[in-house]
């Protein structure tokens, strides 16, 4: 009996890029531009991704508790360096204290 070589787990990247102004504290950026601006830095940066949208709950350094429309990114098939990339371009361009990234180990497969 021949054994399946088992493939090395990978990364899955899930960021959450909240969409109020760190300074402001309001949305500065419509959702709809933000999301193009999203997609078209991605395409650039990676293979592939998985945008949606979301609300988040954040709180500031300074304490105060916000709602916000929260662009979720979910990203296989890249390094750390490209993740952190992306991450430092998000937090620029939409001006944000943090973007919160959750990572996984994973299989992942195209099939």
């Amino acid at each position: 009996v021949r054994k399946r070589k088992r493939k090395p787990n990978m990364k899955k990247f899930t960021l959450y890029v909240g969409l109020n102004d760190k300074d402001s504290k309001k949305q500065e950026i419509s959702t709809e531009d933000a999301l193009t601006f999203t997609h078209y830095m991605l395409m650039n940066h990676c293979d592939g991704a998985t945008i949606s949208t979301a609300k988040g709950i954040y709180k500031h350094e300074n304490g105060v508790i916000v709602t916000e429309n929260t662009i979720k990114i979910e990203l296989l098939f890249i390094d750390d360096e490209t993740a952190k990339r992306i991450v430092e371009k998000l937090k620029n361009h939409f001006n944000q204290e943090s973007v919160a990234v959750q990572i996984e180990d994973v299989e992942s497969y195209l099939w």
